[in-house]
């Protein structure tokens, strides 16, 4: 008894002296934890306002050349070394005319003279290439090997002039067929109180076709420095159509006038529509016309096989067996 006595006695008592030790030294504790905490936020600030300063250091910057890639390093300048070589190989008159259809194909913004004149060049070699392959191992005369050679090259050289010519018509047929709607459209607008500027731009914004960028083309002109009478007239050029070019020039005599540009919208609209349904009733005319060669070689010979094979099946049965 007296043991345990004694044993809890020093329990409580070493209870009341941990509690009481515990008592002063949490304050002490409290202020060690806070002013390490507070040690902790300085290191944390330190390291982020020094990373900040390494981040706003200029790096160091590599080598343009070793920034671009390899496209740009090796391939293009060996594209552009055979276009410059393949150029001055092309004639001055080809260049030339290489120039003015690549102008009215709307092809200047993608493609340079330059690389026109390397494909006509390279089209004219492939030509003859293709010429001489026909006539290796083969039993034709010289004269015949010599034509055939230079029919090769003709082909090969008219071919690049075959292809943008076709693109320019089916640009002007595009054209033809967006002009009557924009100036409608432009007629409208100005009518609406915008100026023929503001007009335009409001289109070119909301359409999105050949002409519209056609007229955003113009309007960079004019924004570059180009007077607006020839930007007009370098846009009539590049369509290459006869609406376009009546278009521009009532437009620059109505500034150059000062007469209403409402009323000479509104006339063009109406005479850009008259010419466009005639534009339509005279491809409508066209029609029996195209439509005579695929009857000719298609429908026709059908319709006689199945009309006249039966008659004449049975007339050879009967002169054979007459026979």
């Amino acid at each position: 008894m007296v043991f345990t006595a004694s044993a809890i006695g020093a329990l409580i008592w070493g209870a009341l002296i941990y509690l009481i030790l515990y008592m002063r030294q949490t304050p002490m504790a409290q202020v060690r934890r806070r002013i390490l905490s507070m040690i902790e936020q300085a290191e944390e600030e330190r390291a982020k306002v020094a990373q900040q300063k390494k981040a706003a250091e200029p790096k160091p910057v590599r080598p343009l050349i070793l920034r671009k890639s390899f496209y740009e390093r090796v391939i293009q300048p060996i594209i552009q070394w055979i276009e410059k070589t393949l150029h001055m190989l092309t004639p001055s008159a080809i260049v030339n005319a290489l120039e003015r259809y690549t102008f009215r194909a709307g092809l200047q913004g993608n493609w340079s003279v330059q690389r026109v004149a390397a494909v006509w060049v390279m089209s004219v070699v492939t030509g003859f290439l293709v010429a001489l392959a026909v006539i290796q191992n083969t039993n034709y005369s010289a004269v015949q090997e010599i034509f055939i050679l230079i029919l090769g090259e003709l082909i090969g050289a008219g071919l690049p002039f075959l292809f943008l010519k076709r693109k320019i018509q089916r640009r002007q047929k595009m054209l033809r067929r967006q002009l009557p709607e924009f100036l409608d459209l432009l007629c409208v607008s100005v009518q609406a109180g915008l100026s023929f500027d503001g007009a335009v731009a409001k289109i070119t914004g909301r359409l999105r076709n050949t002409l519209s960028d056609e007229f955003k083309h113009m309007q960079d002109d004019v924004r570059f420095g180009m007077t607006k009478q020839y930007a007009l007239t370098q846009m009539a050029k590049r369509c290459d159509i006869e609406e376009v070019y009546l278009f521009t020039t009532s437009v620059i005599q109505a500034e150059k006038l000062g007469t209403s540009m409402t009323q000479t919208l509104t006339m063009q609209a109406d005479n850009m529509r008259d010419r466009h349904r005639q534009f339509v009733r005279t491809e409508a005319m066209k029609a029996p016309v195209k439509m005579l060669f695929p009857m000719v070689f298609f429908i026709f010979p059908a319709i006689f096989v199945v009309l006249l094979m039966p008659s004449v099946i049975t007339l050879m049965k009967t002169l054979g067996g007459g026979g």
